[in-house]
């Protein structure tokens, strides 16, 4: 068979390596790709957002399965544009994929089904926002409501901080219309863990933790980027935590979508925070994590073109999800500079040293071919994986793989999984 995968980051870059293993694949188009993914796909210069060219060449291509990584073209409605041409596409419709869309909507919805998430009130005013935080506890935390690539969350330890977050979303806009309503929510602390998992409108199938990195220096300081590194699993997911999320938070989520006539097939992603009071939802994603996938999927051991199909054709509770008995680590190499300023272009070599490895792995988020070779195309550049026995051992194959690595301007954190010494 023939698939389309949608995206050019480093999530599709796993995505696409995944799928490349697949004996039903023949063929794989990944619109637009990067270098990177240039070695297991034929790359396809079409955006993410170009829905009707992306169907016109789906159709041309004959391609038999779409695969779409990314948020925006989710909650812009592609999937609802491939499923109108009848072609078959994994993913969540416009109307399900709101989940991540709307903060709004899912804080609602959490609040609807009791499901256990942080307390929280919605704004759409930036008057009522300020008059209410005049009087709110402090620290407390500011969501722009739509998307805002993983960097619309403010923490604000005093009611000053809070005055200028509001400024900064609804007045300033930031982040464009995804201010338009903001969602302010009681600070919570605990371990905060990523749980993806495979969705067919009724059965929900849990992939393995994980545990993501979001700020761009060491210590959790500096500001929210789109993850710099994470790992996989999470020592803090107990058997206990497990069997209370599948209680109260997985199936009751798919079943709430399901209730509100909004049937979600595709990737539900669970970012959950383990309070002191138990496990509490802080975020949905519709769409694999990225960097998560990248030390998820290395350590799947099933067919993952068997499992989108089970979840567009309502069979998942046929599939026995397995993953391997180990552990990946990821650690990102972007630019300095990044999520701000940084500069673009500098070839990137060491990559030959990845060739014929099965435990160390490089997924490109920001790369692209020019004339001097692969050069740096994003804050972003690559993720570097391995996987090992246990997080100890995976996390310093990781660190290892790095140095193997050079471009001008590379810059990462180097406290990647150090959460991992203290549990």
């Amino acid at each position: 068979m023939k698939v389309l995968v949608v995206g050019g980051g480093g999530r599709e870059h796993a995505l696409c390596w995944k799928i490349s293993q697949s004996k039903k694949v023949d063929k794989i188009y990944c619109a637009p790709g990067n270098a990177g993914i240039a070695e297991v796909a034929e790359c396809v210069a079409i955006g993410a957002m170009e829905f009707q060219k992306l169907v016109a060449f789906a159709k041309e291509k004959e391609i038999d399965l779409t695969v779409v990584g990314m948020d925006d073209p989710l909650c812009g409605g592609i999937v609802d544009a491939f499923e109108e041409a009848g072609l078959r596409v994994f993913g969540p419709r416009k109307n399900a994929a709101i989940l991540e869309g709307s903060k709004a909507f899912s804080k609602d919805l959490m609040k609807k089904y009791n499901i256990p998430t942080a307390g929280y009130h919605n704004f759409t005013s930036p008057e009522e926002a300020l008059a209410f935080l005049e009087t709110a506890t402090y620290p407390t935390v500011l969501k722009a409501d739509g998307l805002a690539l993983g960097k619309g969350v403010l923490i604000c330890n005093t009611k000053e901080e809070a005055l200028a977050g509001v400024k900064t979303l609804m007045v300033d806009k930031q982040f464009g219309d995804s201010g338009n309503t903001i969602v302010v929510e009681e600070f919570m602390t605990g371990r905060e863990v990523s749980v993806l998992s495979f969705v067919d409108g009724k059965t929900i199938k849990i992939m393995t933790s994980a545990q993501d990195h979001k700020r761009a220096k060491d210590g959790d300081q500096g500001l929210n980027t789109g993850g710099m590194g994470t790992f996989s699993p999470s020592p803090f997911y107990t058997a206990e935590v497990d069997e209370f999320c599948k209680k109260y938070i997985y199936q009751a989520t798919v079943d709430a979508m399901a209730k509100e006539g909004r049937e979600f097939k595709g990737i539900i992603f669970f970012g959950l925070m383990l309070t002191a009071n138990g496990p509490r939802v802080l975020e949905y994603n519709a769409r694999f994590g990225d960097p998560e996938t990248q030390v998820v999927l290395p350590r799947m051991k099933n067919d993952i073109v068997e499992v989108f199909e089970a979840c567009i054709d309502g069979t998942l509770d046929q599939i026995d999800l397995q993953f391997e008995d180990n552990a990946a680590v990821c650690v990102v190499l972007a630019s300095n500079g990044y999520p701000e300023h940084y500069e673009k272009g500098f070839v990137i070599s060491g990559l030959e040293n990845f060739k014929d490895k099965t435990d160390y792995f490089v997924f490109h988020a920001g790369s692209k071919k020019a004339e001097a070779g692969i050069v740096t195309n994003g804050g972003r550049v690559l993720g570097v994986t391995a996987t090992g026995k246990d997080l100890k051992e995976a996390r310093k194959k990781a660190y290892e793989a790095t140095e193997w690595i050079h471009f001008d301007n590379k810059y990462m954190r180097h406290d990647i999984g150090k959460a991992i010494d203290e549990a």
